[in-house]
């Protein structure tokens, strides 16, 4: 495949696996309500960083580890535990939300967007599990025009997600001028509750994994 064929490819599937709904998705829609329309991108970029040592290890022979049942059931738990915390965090703390629309308000609040992008990424054991399985075999597509050709399909994979995740903010950063902090409430409620939902789920399918195959 030329380059422009693997930019292409990498960037239409990254882009379709993107707008697909998921934590990072949900904790984009709460930060940027609460932190303004730089938290898409920054959550991004901690989502890259983890990407790019999980590419860098895939190619160390890690891929085989991933796809065992054993990591998967650990990090589905682990994983879980951590959406359930972080989902059970936001909800203890409605009560005090206030939506200030002031630059840079909030900011100490919970995690850091570039940690809390690797982190929500890292507690999907089924992101894992896709770059374990289809994104080793787009990778090994790709290696086929070299060492340029892998750099192509990360970068342009990762471009997706910076489009879509940048356009997410935008429109959540321009919705909060007609919030009030009831209807700001109300929005991270639900994002509280599907991050807990998210985290009930991957903890269900690592306990399912260890006890029931």
């Amino acid at each position: 495949m030329t380059l422009t064929a693997i930019a292409g490819m990498s960037f239409l599937i990254g882009f379709s696996g993107a707008m697909m709904p998921g934590p990072l998705l949900t904790v984009t829609v709460a930060e940027t309500a609460r932190r303004g329309i730089w938290a898409g991108p920054l959550l991004v970029s901690g989502h890259a960083l983890l990407e790019a040592a999980l590419v860098a290890a895939l190619f160390f022979g890690l891929s085989d580890l991933l796809q065992r049942p054993s990591v998967f059931a650990i990090v589905a738990l682990a994983g879980g535990g951590m959406l359930l915390w972080m989902g059970a965090g936001m909800l203890r703390g409605l009560p005090r939300l206030r939506l200030q629309l002031d630059p840079g308000v909030g900011t100490r609040a919970g995690l850091h967007p570039l940690a809390a992008g690797a982190a929500v990424s890292l507690a999907n054991p089924y992101f894992l599990l896709w770059w374990a399985t289809v994104g080793m075999g787009y990778m090994a597509v790709a290696y086929e025009a070299g060492a340029a050709g892998v750099a192509v399909f990360f970068l342009f994979h990762i471009l997706s997600d910076f489009v879509w995740y940048s356009f997410v903010s935008g429109m959540v950063s321009y919705s909060r001028r007609f919030l009030g902090d009831r209807g700001y409430r109300f929005l991270v409620g639900a994002c509280a509750l599907v991050i807990l939902a998210c985290g009930g789920w991957f903890g269900w399918r690592g306990a399912q994994t260890i006890f029931f195959t």
